[in-house]
Order: C-alpha cells, then sequence, then structure tokens
C-alpha cells in the first residue's frame, strides 16, 4: 500500500487515478512515498526517509528544493502543456487587453452609473479616449516555444498576425507542431527589433530574468506591446514604467501583480489566472498522479525536473531504480554487486541529466536486502527504489 500526503486541494479527477486498493490518499499522513502538490511551499520541508517522488500538479517547481531533493533520491515531477491551453487562451485575451484599453474602458463605464438617460451620449463623446488598435497584420514576437508559446503562435496566425518565433532550445516535438508559416528568427534581438507585440514564455533564469529592462526597450519599436504570462522577475517594473511614461512601450500586461505596477497607467495586472481553470487543474493532476505512479509501480521516470527520462518499460518482476551522482564507473559498480550474486541482468539502462543520472536493472531474480544495501552503499548512490 502507498501513502501519498497531498498538500494543496488537489482535483478529484485527479485522485481518482490512485485506487484505494493500493492507495491511500490524505492530507496528513507522516511517512508518505509520494507528495502531490501545487503551490505549498516545501522549501524548508523535511522529508521523511520513505519519500521517493513530488508531482507537482503544474509547471513551475519553486516552491520544492529540487537540487535537495535528488541529492535524497526524491525524483520531482512538474506536468508541462496540462495547463498550456488555459494559458494560451489568456494570453490571447491580453492581446486585446494590450490594444483596445478594455480595462480602462470598463473602469470609465461604471463611472456612469447614476447618470440616467445622459449614459449613451456620455458613453459616445468618452470612447474615443479608449480606442487602439487591431491586432490583425501587426508582427507578433513569441520568446520561447514551449507546450504554450507554440499554441499561442499557430494561433495568432490564424488571427492574422504575422509571427516569429524565438526558441534556441526547440525540441524535435514541437518543431513538428509549429506552423511552416511562422518566422525562425535565429537572435533575440530579431524578436525585439521587429514585432509590434512580444509575448514571453521562458523560465526565470540568469539569463532571462530583468529581459524587459531599459537595454533591451532601447532596440524595440516605438509603441511596443508586451505581454508576461511566464514570470514576474523576467520585467523590471521600473523600466517597464519609464518605457511607458516615454512612449516606448504602449501596453505592458502581465500575471504577475506587484506593487510598484499597480495603478499604473498602460499597465494591466491579473492575478495569475493563467491556468486558473477547472479543466487546466484536471489536467494537471491526472498528469500528476499518471506520472506519480509510473515511477512508484514501474519503475519509469517521465516529465522529472531533476532526473533523466526513463522511459524503457519494465521487462522482468523485479526492477531496481538506483539514483545516482553522474559519475564514471558507477554502471559498473552497480552491474558487478548483481554479478557477484550470481543474478542475471535481463536489461539495463541508463541516463544522466546535468549532475544526476539513473540506472535501472531489470532481472528475474528478486534481490535481497543485503544486495540493495550494498548498491546504496556505492558512493555518489542517493536512493535504491526496488518496484515488483
Amino acid at each position: 500500500m502507498y501513502q501519498i500526503l497531498t498538500k494543496n486541494n488537489i482535483s478529484k479527477v485527479g485522485l481518482a487515478g490512485l485506487p484505494e486498493s493500493t492507495y491511500t490518499v490524505s492530507d496528513a499522513c507522516a511517512n508518505p512515498s509520494g507528495i502531490l502538490v501545487r503551490s505549498a511551499n516545501l522549501i524548508e520541508e523535511q522529508f521523511n526517509p520513505e519519500l521517493l517522488c513530488i508531482a507537482r500538479a503544474g509547471a513551475g517547481v519553486n516552491n520544492i528544493p529540487v537540487d535537495r531533493c535528488a541529492e535524497e533520491g526524491i525524483v520531482v515531477f512538474n506536468t508541462p502543456g496540462a495547463n498550456a491551453n488555459a494559458v494560451k487562451e489568456l494570453v490571447l485575451c491580453a492581446l486585446f487587453l494590450a490594444s483596445r484599453k478594455i480595462g480602462a474602458a470598463m473602469t470609465w463605464t461604471q463611472s456612469l452609473k447614476g447618470k440616467g438617460d445622459e449614459i449613451p451620449k456620455l458613453a459616445e463623446k468618452g470612447k474615443s479616449n479608449f480606442a487602439g488598435p487591431e491586432i490583425k497584420g501587426k508582427k507578433l514576437g513569441v520568446i520561447g516555444l514551449g507546450a504554450i508559446g507554440v499554441m499561442v503562435a499557430n494561433t495568432a496566425l490564424h488571427l492574422g498576425m504575422e509571427v516569429f518565433g524565438y526558441d534556441p532550445y526547440l525540441s524535435v516535438d514541437v518543431a513538428w507542431e509549429i506552423s511552416r508559416k511562422i518566422h525562425h528568427a535565429q537572435e533575440l534581438e530579431t524578436i525585439f527589433k521587429e514585432c509590434d507585440y512580444i509575448t514571453v514564455h521562458v523560465p526565470a533564469t540568469d539569463e532571462t530574468r530583468g529581459m524587459f529592462g531599459a537595454k533591451n526597450f532601447a532596440i524595440m519599436k516605438d509603441g511596443v506591446r508586451i505581454i508576461n504570462f511566464a514570470r514576474g522577475e523576467l520585467a523590471n517594473a521600473a523600466d517597464v514604467i519609464q518605457a511607458l511614461e516615454s512612449g516606448k512601450v504602449a501596453a505592458y500586461v502581465t500575471d504577475f501583480a506587484e506593487e510598484a505596477l499597480l495603478g499604473v497607467e498602460g499597465v494591466t495586472v491579473l492575478p495569475h489566472l493563467g491556468a486558473s481553470t477547472p479543466e487546466s487543474e484536471d489536467n494537471c493532476a491526472k498528469m500528476a498522479v499518471e506520472e506519480m505512479r509510473n515511477y512508484l509501480e514501474c519503475g519509469i521516470i517521465k516529465n522529472s525536473v531533476n532526473f533523466p527520462n526513463m522511459l524503457q518499460p519494465k521487462s522482468t518482476a523485479y526492477r531496481v531504480c538506483v539514483l545516482h551522482k553522474n559519475v564514471p564507473k558507477m554502471v559498473s559498480s552497480v552491474t558487478a554487486i548483481f554479478a557477484d550474486a550470481d543474478i542475471n541482468i535481463e536489461q539495463l539502462s541508463n541516463a544522466s541529466k546535468r549532475n544526476n543520472a539513473c540506472t535501472f536493472v531489470d532481472v528475474d531474480v528478486e534481490p535481497t536486502d543485503d544486495l540493495l544495501a550494498k548498491i546504496n552503499a556505492i558512493a555518489d548512490v542517493y536512493r535504491v527504489h526496488l518496484v515488483k
């Protein structure tokens, strides 16, 4: 019986994927095999020795100590793409919010309350203050062509925009999905110089933090409209405000609230609504549960942020999952222990991801506790997990 700890309200649709015959799900179990989490902060959490995996029902994992988890042999999963459609739809809405001053117009119209029969004339007279351009025929730059970026790019193309895409890490799977009519920008500067609208869909890293700042604003078109539904840290608030005041930036729409941006003309701030749909929550929970079950029951890793994908199906009754530091001679050290025990290896898989690696061994004979302890005692091994 696997015990699963929930750290937030996880969609019941997702939890239904954990059969009661083999899983106990609770928000209070002391020694879980897995944790399901959304936004709860686990950075300072002390994990029990039995914990094998954490599945984040969402894409961002800044609330999880990913590197420490690796060193403790805890596989951390996220759910890339599960909430992509929800975010895509709101980004498309943001294109119009950035263009037509819809938010300001709605607020102003409410101020006419109590004017009675004068309201239609006042509305007609005031509407010119909220005029804005159409998006058809304009150039849209999409920075980051992951699950969300590709959806945004393809849909904007159908809305009549000329679309430029930039992603130096474009995956093969995404390359199959993206329209051939989208311009492939070789340099980020191409997006900044060419585009009337820019939307960003990348994580916050040392390279991307402050991307929307004075240096890059200087090479953008005057009146550029910027949409940020990725991470608040990608924009320097002070530089955004200055660019709005100078006219360099016509509008900034973001899903990340901060004090400096509130009440600023030209800024539309939403309260992190990107993935806040029931469909998105269901999709994320279902994917997180599937990832967790695949690892616990089958020794398969997919969409881990701290270990490589290990997608080879289990071919025997037993699989020994060895999580370790990415160092030389690890495979030979592991296989030597099986050889010394006179156990034939039916299938072996090995892969690495940056500093961490996995060696998975399929055998027909159940490994003893002593054999597993010997593997666990190898220098630089984080965790040994037996799947049977």
